[in-house]
């Protein structure tokens, strides 16, 4: 637990100035515990742009391929990292239920995942609600797109999950979706919406991970240190995840310490899942999909973290600061050890981004999103600004001098608005875009502190 007293000038918000200097740690538990939840949601909702563009391009088929080798190569890479990060590395059920419980794959209340955890090595977990299954059941229905994704996708990913921490764990369901009253389904309405056990098998076995994953595993991404605060500048909460299994488990429950470390390592897991993305698409595509869809997928996440800050955390303006506020904190920028991120406000309606020479520049696995930068404006850049006014434009910037690579974003208010790009007219589809977090917890009040 952390022992340290609250100190008072910790935001309780973004209102006020901007403020460049600003990092993770001058936030206060609260704030933290929130954008927690954010940066947990978001990184999931990638997918909610990535997987349709292959869908509409390859069906079913490869809807369903691109699906099982993102998860495949990302999340055991994610997992470890976690337990790690959190203090909980183990070879048991109840480490799985942990991890569950902090990554992007099931962000908490969208995947309202709850568990039972019998003994160590036996546990079950089912769902109260599936915003994946919601999405496809409010989108058509189509029981064979459900099929892929609650069957095809979800046997090799979970298992895959589950052998990062021993590979005799198992996942294996005791009923499912599609909501059908047929064979292969497990009823009209059926809630909750499927469940599951979790074991680890008698008989020794070996788990043979997807190839991507032992690519990635060799990235300067799987393996970057975080922001490390040097001290605890708010009382109350876990440290880490090392003591007994809580089944109810919200980010609330962490300290001011611990949130910070949250964050990033989920702001990892989601670039992690965008470099996995890309090496299935080029690998089963070519060199021009990878990129195209590696850029497409960028332009409608980087919006998507923008609507929810806006609607979530109170950076509704389309001012040049809220702007620049939005920028400092988006997802797509942390954890600042990978990308050296700065926002500088340069006029009442223009600020400069800039990205000096980091390990996201230097990054090996082709066409992901940064080794897409150059000195030329980048649509994912642009894209984002325009979220929060549809009357920005990204510039090259000719007089430089710095390293890396630095773009000037104006407001001028005599530009077209530009329209909003089908990559995030697809991410609507979801209802992860508008969902809305409970506050299961108060920081200090109900959680542990």
């Amino acid at each position: 637990m952390s022992k340290q007293s609250k100190q008072p000038d910790l935001r309780h918000d973004y209102s006020g100035a901007f403020d460049p200097q600003l990092m993770l740690e001058d936030f206060s538990r609260d704030f933290l515990s929130r954008l927690a939840h954010e940066f947990n949601l978001i990184g999931h909702l990638f997918d909610r742009v990535a997987q349709p563009l292959v869908a509409i391009d390859y069906g079913r088929e490869g809807f369903t391929r691109s699906g099982i080798e993102e998860w495949q190569g990302a999340s055991p890479i994610y997992s470890k990292r976690m337990q790690r990060a959190l203090g909980f590395e183990g070879d048991t059920v109840e480490t799985v239920f942990k991890n569950i419980q902090l990554e992007v794959g099931s962000p908490q209340q969208f995947m309202d995942f709850q568990f039972r955890l019998d003994e160590p090595d036996y546990g079950e977990f089912w769902l109260a609600h599936c915003g994946a299954l919601m999405d496809l059941e409010n989108n058509g229905n189509d029981t064979g797109f459900i099929q892929a994704m609650c069957h095809d996708i979800e046997d090799p990913t979970f298992d895959a999950t589950a052998a990062a921490t021993h590979p005799r764990i198992v996942v294996r369901p005791l009923h499912r979706p599609p909501r059908i009253d047929v064979d292969g389904g497990n009823g009209v309405g059926r809630y909750p919406h499927c469940r599951w056990k979790v074991y680890k098998e008698e008989e020794d076995t070996t788990f043979e991970h997807h190839s991507i994953m032992y690519e990635l595993q060799k990235s300067l991404l799987a393996g970057i240190a975080l922001v490390a605060p040097e001290e605890t500048r708010e009382t109350g909460g876990l440290d880490d995840y090392s003591g007994q299994f809580d089944p109810h488990l919200q980010f609330e429950d962490f300290s001011h310490r611990a949130l910070q470390t949250i964050i990033q390592e989920n702001a990892v897991q989601a670039l992690l899942l965008s470099h996995s993305y890309t090496r299935s698409q080029t690998i089963n595509y070519g060199d021009e999909v990878g990129r195209r869809f590696s850029e497409r997928s960028w332009v409608g996440h980087g919006r998507v973290a923008v609507e929810r800050f806006q609607k979530n955390l109170g950076l509704d303006g389309d001012d040049i600061e809220t702007m620049a506020k939005i920028f400092q904190l988006h997802p797509n920028f942390y954890p600042r050890t990978y990308v050296d991120f700065n926002v500088d406000i340069t006029g009442p309606n223009s600020l400069r981004l800039s990205i000096g020479d980091c390990p996201a520049l230097a990054e090996a696995v082709k066409h992901n999103w940064f080794s897409q930068l150059s000195a030329d404006p980048h649509p994912a850049l642009e894209s984002i600004a325009a979220h929060v006014n549809p009357r920005a434009r990204c510039h090259k910037v000719d007089d430089y001098g710095g390293s890396g690579f630095a773009w000037d974003i104006v407001i001028d208010e005599q530009n077209t608005p530009m329209k909003e790009p089908f990559e995030m007219q697809i991410a609507r589809s979801s209802g992860g875009v508008n969902f809305k977090f409970e506050r299961r917890r108060m920081p200090g009040v109900i959680a542990r502190g």
